[in-house]
């Protein structure tokens, strides 16, 4: 193997990687990426308890349809978000496109913080609102590719699943920390008070994190594959004309396998599950405090289970890793409301905590697998905009999805059903791809990255 290649612990002058500058790209990948989801969930989660009454009250019954559509319209978003930050990250490096997202989304949040309800503007009010939301879904875009090939491209070869989990365990732990302050404030500021000021005090909190998000990733080296490309001046010029036109059909499976993971995540980071259990005019009208405390231990064996997944990846192929996942995310998808719909709120965690398990392991190889996909010289646009077309068929309108399937047929069971067949696309996309696991990911070895890895397929 060549001396060049990150995967050997080669920084770009050609030393030796130190462990601990490894140790600070993991840690700066985790606390940046759960700023980001923090930012991210802690809308969707506002939107299950409070936005259809503040800003959407106006349109009765249809408010919370209305409302939870709003979550959706920031994934139509992403790929605007994927393009600029895959061009950019491929031109001018991962470091930089990081920081800027991270200023974007949290700008964004705390502006939503300060935001009038539609008593107070009328209108305006969900105007301003969708508008600041989709500034965050161009933040998310961007945001996970940066992430993900920072960490796999300073990893060994040999554990590329266990660093490229670092970032994607940063959503479980976005989703504790949101679900976690809110449920916080609903003790601090109960009842009425929640809708006046409680619910906003987590979108400023917002500007405390993106701080000390910036102060951590602006220490770390830029991603060492980048650094070679730039040295030898082997940069792509226009990376995502290069990808539709060599990688279209890859980019597409690539979205199909995200899918079948992320329209079942909704489910919680979307608001769903915490918004259909607490409703007041639903069947369990559960209190807000108790489920939100549920989802946030949810949101612990997600993490665990993501951060598994990525080690058990190395050992067994993210191909291999990913099938077992299916399988798993499908027995939760059978059990959550059948337990959700108990009214018991420790089956409804246990009902979650079944379901995140699965998640995990459809989860945690993906940063892996992704980066093994596509060729170094047009990676970031690769993985950004496969995982952007993805969040869009999977996540972006699942609480929509099944907040009007519950009101057309008065049953969860046909939430069921559209959770399970996400699923089982999600299986049929990953069954397509051969596995990849550790080919090399420096520029050397273009040529082989450039092999599709799809079965049936030739060279692009």
């Amino acid at each position: 193997m060549s001396t060049s290649q990150p995967e050997a612990g080669f920084t770009p002058t050609g030393t030796i990687a130190a462990s601990v500058d490894r140790r600070r790209v993991v840690f700066a990948t985790v606390v940046g990426t759960t700023v980001e989801w923090y930012d991210f969930f802690i809308y969707a989660t506002a939107v299950g308890l409070v936005f259809g009454q503040l800003f959407f009250a106006p349109l009765g019954a249809n408010s919370a349809i209305v409302a939870f559509a709003t979550v959706g319209v920031s994934f139509l978003f992403r790929p605007l978000g994927a393009f600029l930050a895959g061009h950019f990250g491929d031109k001018y490096g991962r470091k930089v496109v990081l920081m800027w997202t991270l200023i974007l989304m949290g700008a964004a949040t705390a502006l939503i913080g300060v935001l009038p309800t539609y008593e107070a503007i009328g209108i305006w009010a969900p105007i301003l609102l969708v508008l600041l939301r989709i500034l965050q879904g161009i933040s998310a875009g961007g945001e996970w590719g940066g992430a993900v090939l920072m960490a796999v491209e300073h990893a060994p070869r040999t554990r590329r699943g266990a660093f490229g989990a670092s970032p994607q365990i940063g959503v479980p732990l976005g989703l504790l920390l949101a679900s976690g302050v809110m449920a916080l404030m609903a003790m601090i500021a109960p009842g009425d008070a929640f809708l006046v000021w409680g619910w906003r005090v987590p979108f400023l909190l917002s500007v405390v994190l993106i701080l000390v998000g910036y102060y951590v990733r602006r220490r770390v080296e830029e991603s060492p594959v980048f650094a070679e490309l730039a040295e030898r001046k082997e940069k792509a010029r226009m990376p995502i004309v290069t990808l539709f036109r060599k990688h279209a059909l890859l980019v597409f499976i690539a979205a199909l396998v995200f899918a079948g993971n992320n329209a079942v995540g909704y489910m919680t980071t979307g608001g769903y599950i915490q918004g259909y259990s607490t409703n007041p005019e639903g069947p369990l009208a559960l209190e807000r405090g108790p489920v939100l405390w549920a989802v946030a231990g949810s949101a612990v064996t997600w993490l665990l289970s993501t951060l598994a997944a990525g080690f058990v990846s190395d050992r067994i192929g993210r191909r291999t890793t990913y099938i077992i996942g299916w399988i798993l995310q499908l027995v939760g998808v059978f059990l959550l409301f059948p337990l959700v719909n108990t009214g018991n709120i420790w089956l409804l965690f246990l009902g979650l905590a079944i379901l995140t398990f699965g998640l995990g392991f459809t989860y945690g190889p993906q940063a892996a697998l992704y980066s093994e996909l596509f060729p170094a010289s047009i990676r970031f646009s690769g993985v950004s905009i496969s995982y952007a077309i993805g969040a869009i068929l999977g996540g972006a309108f699942a609480p929509t999805i099944a907040t009007a399937l519950v009101q057309a047929t008065g049953s969860t069971l046909s939430v069921t059903w559209y959770l399970a067949g996400m699923t089982v696309v999600g299986l049929l996309a990953t069954l397509l791809l051969r596995d990849r696991s550790g080919i090399p990911l420096g520029p050397d070895h273009e040529a082989e990255q450039s092999v599709s890895p799809i079965y049936g397929m030739a060279k692009a």
